[in-house]
């Protein structure tokens, strides 16, 4: 990833990291993802209309509603008619979708650390000495 190809944009209360050589649509459908999942984005907020966004983020409407149509799809974001989109108030949802995401990253590292040929007792060991070192 060259420097010069990220770019970072605020909107509202979030600032999106876009790699322009990377697919615009994934980047701001995950990033948003996450800042639901962060609650950076309160449950029950009005999220940026399609225009605004895309005209933040300096990209095209429809990379921008693709997104926001997957978001829909989630169950993280609902549309009122002539009201705008707003992030959905059902904590529940954000729960298990938070809850989901976590058990698809676990899985993955699992996965990973398994075909470094580490088994079970290295990747404890390997968390430990992690957790041990503090932080996030």
């Amino acid at each position: 990833m060259r420097d010069d190809a990220v770019h970072e944009r605020k909107v509202g209360p979030l600032t999106f990291r876009l790699d322009l050589s990377q697919p615009l649509y994934e980047q701001i459908l995950e990033q948003m993802r996450a800042a639901i999942a962060r609650g950076e984005l309160p449950l029950g907020e009005k999220i940026p209309s399609v225009r605004e966004m895309a005209q933040a983020l300096r990209v095209n409407p429809n990379t921008v509603s693709h997104a926001y149509q997957e978001l829909e799809r989630d169950g993280l974001t609902e549309t009122r008619r002539g009201q705008g989109t707003f992030v959905t108030a059902e904590p529940a949802r954000v729960d298990q979708f938070r809850t989901a995401i976590a058990e698809q990253a676990v899985n993955e590292f699992v996965d990973r650390m398994q075909a470094l040929g580490f088994g079970w007792n290295d990747i404890d060991r390997l968390l430990d000495e992690r957790k041990a070192k503090g932080g996030a």
